[in-house]
């Protein structure tokens, strides 16, 4: 190990090329001259692109879970679930390309898995079995990096190109419907809100009255 090189280093290190300059800059090279070291003394830690995103993207989950620590211990899933989509955003929108970047990573820290434990028991308590339990933070995880994906492109890009003025111009007349569903898309805060409800009814469908949590047992 190269003295003075440190994994929580190298990983900040590949955040702050990532922020500069984008996913596809971020290379163990790249990083390693941050540092101002050469690529070899980055080895003990990472050995190519792919761990060096692993461990990015550990540390992502590992910021994730200290933001859902202290939940109260009678919190439901749909709750849990809730809070964990609302953590994941923040955390990707933090970084430039962060859904792309972080998305599909291999965590590497035990405790970041380890820290799922005490929701799957809450779950399995209220008749949620692990299977639907993991298949429920798939789903929701799923939306959150797709549309964390369409929104950074959008940020990122000229804000003139999805301007709604000039998405009404480009319609005309005649379809006013169409115009308003433009608009209605704005506001990406009320927008992810109102889209994590309807993605939250669904795994509440699939799951059954059982599973519910009291207010949407109380609407059917």
């Amino acid at each position: 190990m190269a003295k003075g090189v440190t994994r929580d280093g190298v990983v900040a290190a590949a955040l702050a090329v990532l922020d500069e300059h984008g996913i596809e800059a971020v290379t163990v090279r790249a990083v390693a001259a941050r540092l101002g070291v050469q690529a070899p003394a980055l080895y003990y830690h990472v050995r190519n692109k792919q761990d060096l995103l692993d461990e990015m993207g550990t540390e992502i989950n590992r910021r994730v879970v200290r933001a859902l620590t202290g939940r109260p211990a009678g919190a439901s899933w749909h709750d849990d679930l809730i809070s964990y989509a609302h953590a994941l955003r923040t955390e990707y929108l933090a970084h430039r390309d962060g859904a792309r970047t972080f998305s599909g990573t291999l965590i590497t820290d035990a405790e970041v898995l380890k820290a799922q434990e005490p929701w799957l028991r809450r779950w399995t308590a209220a008749g949620v079995s692990v299977a639907h339990a993991a298949d429920a933070t798939d789903l929701v995880t799923a939306f959150v990096v797709g549309f964390v994906i369409e929104e950074q492109e959008r940020a990122q890009s000229d804000p003139a190109r999805y301007a709604p003025d000039e998405r009404d111009r480009r319609i005309g007349a005649g379809a006013p419907l169409v115009a308003e569903s433009g608009h209605a898309r704005q506001d990406g805060e009320s927008r992810f809100e109102r889209q994590l409800g309807v993605v939250i009814a669904g795994i509440a469908a699939r799951l059954g009255p059982a599973a519910a949590p009291p207010r949407l047992r109380d609407r059917a």
